[in-house]
């Protein structure tokens, strides 16, 4: 065979060095494009988060550009981390399903916020990018509604996000909070999800879950807070950090805030 260059030459020296056994070549690394495999050898140097990264790709269909944004943010590490209940309030194996299906952190990398961020504000740009938000999400997440209205004994209320998920079959509602993790939060949480199950589940669906996404939370109080709710509850981060290379090159809030000063002073001598 002709026409190969030295760069794709090193890596099939590379991928053939990487996986001696050929049982895992036939069954994961020969089912994902040779590029996806170019990425993981770049990117990825522990076998065992290899492995698991093909059977995603496999089996979320993932393109190149998302295998390497998936990479990059670390999403082997933040899979199935988040703080729940849900081996006490769901069946197996809805449990452990669910469990795997939720991160910690949630990255929104691809938000440009402010620290100090209030919900509603966290809200509407989640809702502007919900494209990358079901992407971060994961799978299966179908959107229902924002702000969505429920009515209980005469008084309203209003769940931030709510969802359904595809393959655990149930709704989830996202509840955010732009603090750290208050004890309370759960209380709410359950209100929401007993209400969702009374109003809008479908007998053939299975029990809702909630998840509350805070700016931080404290592991021992979270999990203080989880262990006596009868309803399914997860506690995540979220974090929306500007890459690290693009910290340097893109102006800070204050710096924005002084040229838009400054304009509106050129504005208003002009005038």
């Amino acid at each position: 065979m002709m026409g190969f260059s030295s760069r794709n030459l090193k890596y099939m020296r590379s991928f053939a060095e990487t996986w001696t056994d050929e049982q895992i070549v036939q069954q994961l690394a020969a089912q994902i494009p040779w590029f996806h495999n170019c990425i993981l050898l770049d990117k990825v140097k522990s076998k065992p988060e290899r492995i698991w990264y093909i059977q995603q790709a496999i089996a979320n269909g993932w393109s190149r550009a998302v295998l390497e944004h998936q990479i990059e943010t670390k999403l082997y590490q933040r899979q199935g981390k988040a703080i729940t209940n849900f081996e006490l309030t769901l069946p197996q194996p809805q449990s452990d399903l669910a469990q795997q299906l939720i991160k910690d952190p949630y990255a929104f990398d691809f938000l440009t916020l402010a620290q100090n961020v209030q919900e509603r504000e966290l809200e509407k740009a989640l809702l502007d990018r919900i494209r990358s938000f079901l992407l971060e999400l994961g799978t299966g997440f179908a959107f229902v509604g924002s702000q969505y209205h429920l009515e209980v004994g005469g008084d309203d209320f209003y769940i931030d996000l709510l969802f359904y998920h595809l393959k655990l079959r149930c709704y989830i509602v996202i509840d955010l909070k732009t603090t750290n993790f208050k004890p309370e939060y759960s209380g709410k949480m359950s209100f929401y999800v007993s209400v969702v199950d009374d109003l809008l589940r479908h007998p053939d669906d299975k029990p809702t879950i909630g998840i509350i996404l805070c700016k931080s939370r404290n592991q021992t109080v979270a999990e203080y807070a989880l262990r006596d709710v009868n309803k399914p509850i997860a506690v995540s981060q979220y974090k929306h950090e500007l890459p690290a290379s693009l910290q340097n090159v893109l102006p800070s809030i204050e710096q924005l805030e002084a040229e838009l000063a400054t304009i509106e002073m050129i504005e208003s001598d002009r005038l």
